[in-house]
């Protein structure tokens, strides 16, 4: 009888044993989950899944502020000039990479040379009626944007699509309105490119432009702070 009540004992604490390894091990496993689980997303008209959803930076304005009225005014009048034009040098951007990649097909030069001609013309005719529109700072401006959005300058992309004359007297009939297709747009280190960036940002956010990232290095959050009234 003795016997039989140790073989019990012996039974039940050998089931707690395990009991409590099962329990030990299934907390483990769940922290294991919990800490390595990786959930993934599948986006609508998407065969991929992703492990994270790439999000556009989001801003938050401050309040405009000015030293001056008369800078009021010039960032005004820069906002109406800056939002007629930025279109422009959107398509300018997107006609420019859909050439390249059309080129890329192209296996021959004098195909390529061929097609390169053709789309130029196409370009210059879908934007000449309008820019002829455009006043002296209105096309300064453009020409900003347009490094702004390609990377080039309006003079290099003159020069790839043609020739160096073709540039050269593009600049040359330019800057007799005083105008340079050489134009960079630089923003970290002139205020007037800076202002264009916040009037773009801000149409962006308000969803009076459709943005379209530049694809120059630069960073609007370090160009705000620097560039804060009294800091000039």
């Amino acid at each position: 009888m003795v016997y039989d009540q140790l073989k019990t004992m012996f039974k039940t604490v050998i089931f707690y044993l395990v009991c409590c390894l099962a329990m030990r091990v299934g907390s483990q496993e769940l922290q294991k989950v919990d800490t390595t689980d990786v959930y993934y997303v599948r986006m609508s008209g998407d065969s991929v899944l992703m492990k994270s959803i790439e999000l556009e930076d989001v801003y938050l304005f401050g309040k405009l502020e000015f030293d001056s009225k008369e800078e009021k005014l010039r960032y005004y009048i820069l906002r109406r000039k800056t939002l007629k034009v930025y279109p422009y040098a959107k398509l300018a951007a997107e006609r420019l990479v859909e050439l390249n990649d059309s080129i890329a097909l192209i296996t021959k030069k004098r195909k390529q040379k061929k097609y390169t001609k053709k789309v130029q013309k196409y370009i210059e005719g879908e934007f000449s009626d309008e820019l002829k529109k455009l006043t002296r700072t209105e096309g300064q401006i453009l020409v900003k944007l347009i490094h702004r959005q390609t990377g080039d300058t309006a003079f290099d992309l003159v020069k790839n699509l043609r020739s160096g004359w073709r540039a050269f007297w593009y600049n040359t009939t330019a800057s007799a309105f005083n105008i340079s297709l050489k134009e960079e747009f630089v923003p970290t280190e002139v205020h007037e490119d800076y202002l264009i960036e916040d009037i773009l940002q801000r149409a962006f956010a308000s969803d009076r432009l459709e943005r379209q990232k530049s694809v120059l290095d630069y960073d609007y959050a370090t160009l705000v702070n620097k560039w804060k009234p009294g800091k000039k």
